[in-house]
């Protein structure tokens, strides 16, 4: 009762003051937009409150531009976050960070950390990968670190320029100074500059494939190197046997240095030889064309003489056929003919000296000879009734050799033989 009437009489007070109340709920409403505007900016920044579950891992990294402890920067694992950065702390060799993950999400020995940044103005962010088996899991309770050499950090634009050198820092400044100026009619201008580039990168593309297929080529080269290397590698005994190999040969050569140096004083003349051989070479080369131009032009007669050649064989083909029978009986008679010409050739032997002498002894025993020869003129046989152009008329030919004009009498106009009939021979022929 006592403190209700406590509260009653205060209650009294406050309304008998002038303006008590009023300012007493603005103060209440500005309470309560300050807790609300708290709440929000905390929530925003990612604020771990020492009742939620948390695990936390160390991560070493040689620089760490931008970090800020406890400034809720994210950690994210997939590009989903899944924890934030509770803590920063510089060493010796680089930057330790302290990272506090959601549970659920366990790390390994052998995971991967990237320190990233959201814009060009350093907002970091850490991009995990977690590992796996069979590396074992990371302890959580702060205990376990990713090493350096798993970590890669965000290269800096500074640290790029402070490569270059003094002139080309200025030259790049001068740029950026002068891009204002160089950009003010881009509108008009850089559409068809950028066209041009265009042009001019497809111009490239060629010089582009064919570095690639350098590229590659020089890839697989390498490969093959470390292939042989390591086939070499493996085979140590047959590598020292090729290395003993090798000494023993050059301890050869060595030894017959001076043989081999005559050998070099030889080389000079054999130059010469060569020379002159190459010249001869050279002559016979100027011969040769010619004689190739020759049968250059031959090759174009020659197809027509080949037809013609064929077609004459084609008709000689039933002559050889006909002539095969006459060959078959004929070899028998060739055959009991060898003894006989091999004597016929020691009577020849005899004979020649006569045989020069007959050409005259016929002109003057038989002078009418070529009126005779018109008689059996294109005749198959001197005995024969026809010819190629049928039958033709006999006639008998008496010669007489004792009589000086040649006693030739023609049997068909009755002509009667005269003294030395016993000399006389009779033939018979045949004419056109």
């Amino acid at each position: 009762m006592t403190r209700t009437r406590k509260l009653a009489a205060s209650w009294d007070r406050m309304r008998n003051i002038p303006g008590l109340g009023r300012n007493l709920v603005t103060v209440a409403v500005l309470v309560a937009l300050g807790i609300g505007s708290s709440a929000y900016i905390l929530s925003n920044y990612s604020v771990s409150w020492p009742w939620q579950a948390r695990e936390v891992v160390q991560m070493d990294f040689s620089k760490g531009p931008g970090l800020v402890a406890d400034g809720g920067q994210e950690v994210r694992i997939a590009g989903v976050k899944v924890g934030t950065i509770s803590a920063a702390t510089a060493q010796t060799d680089g930057v330790r960070v302290t990272v506090d993950l959601d549970p659920g999400h366990p790390v390994y020995a052998n995971a991967h950390a990237d320190l990233k940044s959201k814009t060009p103005l350093n907002d970091p962010y850490i991009s995990l990968e977690p590992g796996g088996s069979p590396a074992p899991e990371l302890a959580t309770d702060g205990s376990g670190v990713i090493p350096a050499s798993q970590t890669t950090r965000l290269i800096q634009p500074f640290e790029v320029l402070n490569n270059l050198d003094t002139r080309t820092r200025e030259a790049l400044t001068s740029l950026v100074d002068e891009a204002d100026v160089g950009l003010k009619d881009s509108p008009q201008q850089l559409p068809g500059s950028l066209h041009s580039v265009t042009d001019a990168l497809n111009t490239l593309k060629p010089v582009a494939d064919q570095l690639q297929t350098r590229r590659q080529t020089i890839q697989t080269l390498v490969t093959d190197l470390s292939e042989i290397s390591t086939a070499a590698g493996r085979n140590d005994g047959r590598l020292a046997g090729l290395v003993a190999s090798l000494q023993t040969t050059l301890s050869t050569l060595a030894n017959r240095d001076d043989q081999l140096g005559d050998t070099l004083n030889q080389l000079p003349g054999l130059g010469d030889d060569l020379r002159h051989a190459l010249g001869s070479v050279n002559t016979l080369t100027g011969q040769l064309d010619p004689t190739l131009d020759d049968l250059e032009n031959a090759s174009d007669a020659l197809p027509p003489a080949l037809s013609k050649l064929t077609d004459t064989l084609q008709d000689a083909g039933p002559v050889v056929d006909a002539a095969r029978p006459v060959v078959a009986k004929a070899r028998p008679v060739v055959g009991d003919l060898r003894p006989l010409v091999s004597d016929a050739h020691a009577a020849l032997d005899d004979l020649k000296p006569t045989t020069g002498l007959l050409p005259n002894a016929t002109a003057q025993v038989a002078p009418w000879l070529p009126n005779l020869q018109a008689f059996i003129f294109q005749t198959s046989s001197a005995f024969s009734l026809q010819d190629a152009n049928g039958g033709y008329g006999r006639a008998q030919v008496f010669i007489d050799a004792s009589n000086p004009a040649g006693g030739l009498q023609n049997e068909g106009k009755g002509t009667s033989p005269g003294p030395g009939d016993e000399a006389r021979t009779k033939k018979t022929g045949g004419g056109n």
